[in-house]
């Protein structure tokens, strides 16, 4: 029996990967439709977030009935329920990406911000690639000084977050009131998608550590 739990803890771990695998791609197509009003790109988003969805739910159902059949206790028991948790913040994590797409879907043939915030958008949708990309990493590999740095990534897109805010409150602002409501939400989301990454760090620093770091 000990055997069998633990080969079903390792499915668990193997999709978890695949999921975060097919985040990585989504916000790597999201983050290139929205800067460069790629309507087909990002309805494939759209739609490729069902897969994640889907996933999500198996895996679900799979941790439950680890906990149903197996009763695990101590470390054991954190890793499903922690599983379950991360399961979630990488669907939020599909969402944002959804979301971000369906900027670009709704402004199509237009560009969803003003010029002068593009590059801004552009390097927080880099950092936001480059924090999937370590975050999948890190779920495979559970590499510590990785979730260090994806904590540190979460720094440099709250900057830019915050940079957003500033520009579309500013006094030299020109935007319409669709140009903020857009770069408002497109930055959130951007922010949000970051964050949900870095409470998946979080989490995997606790079950190899102990060491719980308070949520931001």
């Amino acid at each position: 029996m000990r055997e069998v739990f633990q080969q079903e803890l390792r499915e668990v771990q193997d999709r978890l990967v695949e999921i975060a695998g097919l985040v990585v791609i989504s916000i790597e197509n999201a983050t290139q439709a929205f800067n460069n009003s790629d309507v087909s790109l990002a309805d494939t988003v759209i739609a490729d977030d069902n897969k994640i969805d889907e996933l999500t739910v198996l895996l679900d159902e799979l941790a439950i009935q680890i906990l149903a059949r197996q009763q695990p206790v101590a470390r054991d028991l954190r890793i499903v329920v922690s599983t379950l948790r991360i399961s979630a913040s990488l669907e939020r994590m599909g969402d944002m990406s959804e979301h971000i797409a369906q900027l670009a879907r709704y402004r199509f043939p237009d560009k969803v911000v003003p010029k002068g915030l593009r590059s801004t958008f552009a390097e927080m949708g880099r950092q936001d690639v480059i924090i999937a990309t370590k975050l999948a990493e890190l779920l495979k590999t559970q590499r510590l000084e990785l979730a260090d740095e994806i904590l540190k990534e979460d720094d440099l897109v709250d900057e830019l977050h915050a940079s957003v805010f500033e520009k579309v409150l500013g006094e030299s602002w020109k935007g319409q009131v669709v140009d903020t409501v857009d770069a408002t939400l497109a930055s959130r989301y951007h922010e949000r998608f970051a964050d949900h990454a870095v409470s998946i760090a979080k989490k995997v620093q606790y079950l190899a550590t102990g060491d719980w770091a308070p949520e931001a």
